[in-house]
Formats: structure tokens, C-alpha cells, sequence
């Protein structure tokens, strides 16, 4: 009886001191593990703003630039992970075996989403179109306010925000109307009125707006005899996001300058002849 106590002690004390080995061994794994990702954390940080900063100096898009920073920290952050489970024993080599095969199953999944994503890449790289540009896209326009991986985010002149998903946009016909935008913009006279006067008054206010973009100039001339007046069409350049404001100012503008310097703007006429009338 006293043998059968014993061998049970000494089988509590053998799997004690393994369970003690054990801890003592997986505690410095988890340990050094943890250690190592803060380090690859730490890493990660500090090589992607070396990266930023670099890229900084380049004609780099920002967008662009800040898809290259979050690749160079997720690939620094997965050699991380790698060498952590190196040091709990797990054979890498099959672990990537098994990931392979899982994405190529996810990628029939989401062929939707890694579709955005390859779209999006080409556009970044491609250029497109730059952030602030004005672009039309079949029935979609718009101002470009953000490119991302997935989807490219425009702004209309209604200041409605439309997201359009990137593999949309590659393989359409894009019309880049840039930065800047052509305001089209017309105003009658009347036929006594005096032309130079009405044409010098109207380059006179589309100078003094601080929102038309002086460096170009504004095309300014007669496009229309019409049954009441004589129609002057005004195309200054402006950016594209102060389109509508540009619209309001210069015709506020106008109504004001011609009232103050009397060029009259005609309301519309017609000639009425009764045939056989009554004398």
C-alpha cells in the first residue's frame, strides 16, 4: 500500500516538475513572441514615416503615397508574425500552403471586392485623374474628393456625395475636366443699346470677381440674335468648385452694373398684326 502511495506521489511529482518545465519553456515563447510584435509594431511605425517622408519629396499623388506606406507596414508587421511563430515551432512553409489555398478560395468569394482593389491600383498608378479634378464617368459626375482601394468618391455640383465603385470606372470613357471649369454664362441687351459699351461692361465684372481665375482668359462675345435682344455669352474659368457661386456673383453682378450705367436688359416682345382688321 505504502509502494502504490509512493509511485502516486512520485507520478504528481513528475508531472509537476513537466508542467513547471513546460510553463517555464511556453512562458518565454509567449515572452519573447510578444516582445517581438511589439518590436515589429514599433518597426512598422517607424519605417513606414521613413517611407512617407521619402516619398514626400517625390510628384507622388497622396493617395498613392499613402497606399505605398500602408503595404511597406503590413509587410514589415507580416515578416513579424512569421518570426513569432517560428519560435513557437509551426512550420511556415505549410502555413503558407494553407493560406494560399484559403485565398484562392476567399478570391472566388469576394471577386467583387479584390476587383475594386486591382481597379483601384490602376488608377492610383495610371493617374487617371488627380484628386480636386472635375471628371464624368458615362451619367456620373462630378468633383474627385478621394480615391481609395475600393472606391473612388466624387462631389457634384448639387454637393451630393456619390461613391463609385473602382472597377466602374476602369474601361469607361472618362471626360477629365480637371481642376478648373468653363462657366457658361449669357445676358441680353437690347438692340439700341450700345455693344462696346455692353461688352466692355461685362470683361470689367468678370475682372473684378475674386472667384473667376484671372491668369486665363474669359471668353466674352455675341451668340445670338434673338427675337427680343442680343445675347452675350460670358465663358470665364474658375475652379471647379466654385462653379455655382461663380453663377450667382457674376449675374448679381451684371444686374447691377448695367441698371447703374442703364443698358437695359429687354423682357420679351412680340408683334401682333391683325389681318382684315376694321379700319
Amino acid at each position: 500500500m505504502n509502494e502504490e502511495v509512493q509511485g502516486v506521489f512520485d507520478l504528481v511529482g513528475t508531472v509537476k516538475t513537466q508542467l513547471v518545465q513546460h510553463g517555464i519553456d511556453y512562458g518565454l515563447r509567449i515572452f519573447g513572441a510578444v516582445i517581438i510584435l511589439l518590436i515589429g509594431f514599433v518597426a512598422a511605425r517607424l519605417v513606414g514615416r521613413f517611407v512617407d517622408q521619402s516619398l514626400q519629396r517625390t510628384q507622388l499623388e497622396a493617395h498613392l503615397r499613402h497606399l505605398l506606406v500602408r503595404v511597406t507596414k503590413g509587410l514589415v508587421i507580416l515578416f513579424t508574425a512569421v518570426v513569432c511563430l517560428d519560435k513557437f515551432g509551426v512550420q511556415v512553409t505549410a502555413l503558407v500552403a494553407g493560406i494560399s489555398v484559403a485565398g484562392v478560395a476567399g478570391g472566388f468569394a469576394l471577386q467583387g471586392v479584390l476587383g475594386n482593389v486591382a481597379a483601384g491600383i490602376s488608377i492610383m498608378f495610371s493617374k487617371y485623374f488627380k484628386i480636386g479634378e472635375y471628371i464624368e464617368i458615362g451619367s456620373t459626375r462630378g468633383q474627385v474628393e478621394a480615391i481609395q482601394l475600393s472606391m473612388t468618391v466624387l462631389r457634384t455640383l448639387e454637393d451630393a456625395r456619390v461613391i463609385v465603385p473602382n472597377r466602374k470606372i476602369v474601361g469607361e470613357i472618362i471626360f477629365n475636366y480637371g481642376a478648373e471649369r468653363r462657366v457658361p454664362l449669357t445676358v441680353e441687351v437690347a438692340y439700341r443699346e450700345d455693344l462696346d459699351k455692353a461688352l466692355r461692361t461685362v470683361h470689367e465684372v468678370l475682372a473684378a470677381n475674386p472667384r473667376v481665375i484671372q491668369g486665363r482668359s474669359p471668353q466674352v462675345g455675341i451668340t445670338k440674335l434673338g427675337d427680343s435682344g442680343i445675347e452675350i455669352t460670358m465663358r470665364p474659368w474658375c475652379k471647379a468648385e466654385d462653379f455655382w457661386e461663380v453663377h450667382f456673383e457674376i449675374y448679381r453682378a451684371i444686374v447691377d452694373r448695367f441698371r447703374t450705367l442703364q443698358v437695359e436688359i429687354p423682357y420679351p416682345q412680340r408683334e401682333v398684326r391683325l389681318l382684315n382688321a376694321p379700319v
